[in-house]
């Protein structure tokens, strides 16, 4: 199936979208609550150093703050025009401990390379998320750990996802709890946690919905 809707994200979107996809979390009216998230997931994850996959990274904020908080990151996204300008945002941090992959997540070889691997608000726009946690599973090394915080039930039929996928053509669907339990659980990951993320009650006007807390699940 053709992900060019997923690539053309930005560009069909226009430059205002592009001057905010640049700018986040700082750019949106959201910006509490993406902190907040963000807080937590650094809150959860093993403590650095340690080499971290953050997926379906978009133009980098995300990344950026993985790598001041001390990681050696590797940022993944399918769009080559959110890698050029996470590539900028990084330069303008001066990161050197921070690169980026022109990738779709479900494509990555990468084997046993990573201590922990990052699926931030992008693991419900996979078009095979089986596929996606796998190819996570496969990038930890043994005890590494894969953290996913995503939209729950009701996400992939409010007005705005289905206009998304009308208009743009990427993938809007619900990530649960219990199917990515599900999924972790066919790939090998042994164990899973749930963790609140302050704020997490407030509505998403992007998205109309609220996201799930983070959980983790260790590779075996």
């Amino acid at each position: 199936m053709s992900k060019q809707g997923e690539i053309d994200y930005l560009r069909n979107l226009g430059e205002a979208a592009i001057q905010h996809a640049i700018h986040k979390p700082f750019s949106d009216a959201e910006c509490p609550r993406y902190l907040a998230q963000m807080a937590a997931i650094l809150a959860v994850l093993p403590p650095p150093p340690g080499r971290l996959l953050d997926l379906g990274c978009g133009t980098g904020w995300t990344s950026i703050f993985f790598a001041k908080a001390g990681y050696d990151v590797v940022g993944v996204d399918i769009a080559g025009d959110m890698i050029f300008y996470a590539n900028q945002n990084r330069d303008e941090e001066g990161l050197d401990n921070l690169s980026y992959v022109e990738s779709d997540y479900e494509d990555l070889n990468f084997h046993e390379e990573f201590d922990c691997a990052v699926f931030n608000d992008s693991l419900h726009h996979a078009r095979d998320e089986r596929l996606a946690i796998r190819r996570a599973f496969e990038a930890l090394r043994p005890g590494g750990t894969c953290l996913t915080s995503e939209p729950g039930e009701g996400h992939q039929d409010t007005e705005l996802a289905h206009e998304v996928t009308s208009k743009l053509q990427v993938t809007e669907k619900d990530m649960p709890p219990e199917r990515i339990i599900a999924l972790g659980k066919e790939a090998g990951f042994r164990s899973f946690r749930f963790f609140p993320i302050p704020l997490a009650s407030i509505p998403c006007s992007t998205a109309g919905a609220a996201s799930t807390p983070p959980r983790t699940f260790p590779r075996a």
